[in-house]
């Protein structure tokens, strides 16, 4: 990561507060995902901050929300419009969950509610042939586990879009819209007591209708392979 500007997380919202009680905010789960990478500016635009200037930081992730990008909150909005901008400028970008999703629709995308319902727990998503050269995935099994938990999705690409891996559940769990940017529909920054307090929380009541919460708990241990994506995005700053 560069060494004079911080890496940019775009904070979406915060967690509900059962979940923030018992596992922290975003932040604290990317920073430790992440180890010692130096410097950390965190953004909230949901509180009304504003989005920096191109050139004033070395890339950004846009994180998970518990908000819905069909909502198109005024925040939201502005923050597709000014992804709409860093990317058309080259500037590296991340999207986790909602920001994947807010990625693909600001790029001319469309994202709703999943046909099949949520996708919840530690899964496999298995990597295509696109995949193999690209440079924040090559070298990782061709199939590997990931923590999920949303109910949305992207069901259409944006044109400019190359799908990179997929869920038995969801075609679209890897998209890349160009050499600087990238998304995933899983979360990297996840630990297992993240996605244990996810399964169980009252909060996820609506995601978790028709699940076994006992057979998702015992699935769940570790992602390493899912996090090292999210490890060299910042490292390749």
């Amino acid at each position: 990561m560069s060494e004079t500007l911080p890496l940019l997380l775009v904070q979406m919202g915060h967690p509900p507060t059962d979940i923030r009680a018992a596992v922290g905010e975003q932040p604290d789960w990317f920073k430790a995902a992440l180890g010692d990478v130096g410097l950390i500016k965190v953004v909230c635009p949901f509180e009304g901050e504003p989005l920096p200037a191109a050139g004033t930081f070395s890339g950004a992730v846009i994180s998970g929300s518990w908000a819905m990008v069909t909502d198109h909150e005024e925040w939201s909005e502005r923050t597709a419009n000014w992804l709409r901008e860093i990317i058309g400028a080259g500037v590296p970008v991340l999207g986790v969950c909602y920001g994947h999703q807010l990625m693909a629709y600001a790029l001319g995308g469309a994202v709703d509610y999943h046909p099949q319902g949520s996708e919840v727990g530690q899964i496999a998503v298995s990597l295509n042939d696109a995949a193999r050269h690209d440079p924040l995935l090559e070298g990782l099994p061709n199939s590997f586990d990931t923590f999920l938990s949303h109910e949305q999705s992207v069901l259409t690409l944006p044109s400019c879009a190359v799908v990179l891996a997929a869920s038995s559940h969801d075609p679209h769990q890897i998209i890349r819209y160009s050499s600087t940017a990238l998304s995933v529909q899983f979360h990297p920054e996840f630990s297992a007591p993240v996605m244990n307090k996810i399964i169980t929380s009252r909060s996820e009541r609506v995601a978790m209708k028709g699940k076994d919460r006992d057979a998702l708990l015992a699935a769940v241990n570790d992602t390493p392979f899912s996090r090292a994506i999210l490890q060299r995005f910042v490292a390749s700053l």
